[in-house]
């Protein structure tokens, strides 16, 4: 007879709530630390348990549901918002303006608050977790517009692998597109997609970045979408490109939702949930 312990049946709390569109997972360790969190009648304060289908999981009073299938959005991030739910600056977040009928969401990696252009969103934590690996080497394209001129050979340096503040960056796909007055205009393709990793290296060969618009992350193209603007990617979209299998037919039916845009910002920090 084997002395090896059982595991425990079902996936641990925290990562439950995040597959469930409740909140990240760290997210939900803090609020099952803070008390907000009961499973069968019982309210835990230690994300270290285990739970299953057959669990009744309450938050903040709500029970929680089965969680959906794992959706995505493309949203066409203005310049001006910060990538956040709560800002301590008080500043306008992505979150506080997306449209109301959204389910809760969270961003799939960053864009600081002078960028813009394509943001993921997600309604599953495991899917966040997945696309912002280094390991999953999707490619992030940008359009650059920089302030003066730069030749190939300083080009060269972020397409060799450069080094800034000794922090490594990896080697960059770099086309001069064009000049125009007393800017030019780029295209920069990276997979590693380190905090403000374009704009470090552009002023390390002498060049400020004045504008940044992502195009695409990975087979995803920001497309016509307008600035505001929010398209839910199409369901076997989403399983083809993540390898998820089809889910058994059970009646219910999810409908793509079309482009749209934000209506009235909501305020500042308050999560919105199913």
């Amino acid at each position: 007879m084997s002395d090896t312990p059982k595991t425990p049946d079902g996936d641990r709390i925290a990562k439950t709530l995040s597959r469930a569109g409740i909140a990240s997972r760290r997210e939900a360790e803090r609020m099952i630390e803070e008390g907000r969190v009961s499973v069968n009648g019982k309210v835990i304060t230690s994300p270290a348990l285990n739970v299953t289908a057959a669990d009744r999981i309450v938050v903040d009073g709500k029970a929680v549901r089965d969680p959906e299938p794992p959706r995505m959005w493309l949203y066409h991030k203005p310049a001006g918002l910060v990538t956040s739910e709560k800002d301590e600056r008080d500043r306008p977040t992505v979150f506080a303006s997306l449209p109301e009928e959204l389910p809760r969401v969270m961003s799939i990696g960053r864009l600081d608050i002078n960028s813009e252009g394509l943001l993921l969103l997600t309604n599953d934590g495991g899917v966040k977790r997945k696309l912002e690996l280094p390991s999953t080497g999707w490619l992030r394209r940008y359009r650059v517009r920089i302030n003066g001129s730069v030749s190939e050979a300083k080009l060269d340096q972020l397409r060799n692998g450069i080094t800034v503040d000794g922090v490594n960056y990896q080697p960059m796909i770099v086309t001069f597109d064009r000049q125009q007055g007393a800017n030019a205009w780029l295209t920069v393709s990276i997979r590693e997609g380190k905090n403000r990793e374009i704009r470090r290296t552009m002023e390390a060969i002498g060049v400020t970045v004045n504008r940044l618009i992502r195009v695409s992350y990975g087979p995803f193209q920001l497309g016509a979408l307008a600035a505001g603007e929010v398209e839910e990617i199409k369901q076997k979209v989403v399983r083809d490109q993540l390898g998820i299998a089809k889910p058994e037919q059970s009646g219910k039916r999810t409908v793509n939702r079309p482009v749209r845009k934000a209506g009235k910002p909501r305020p500042t920090g308050k999560t919105t949930r199913r």
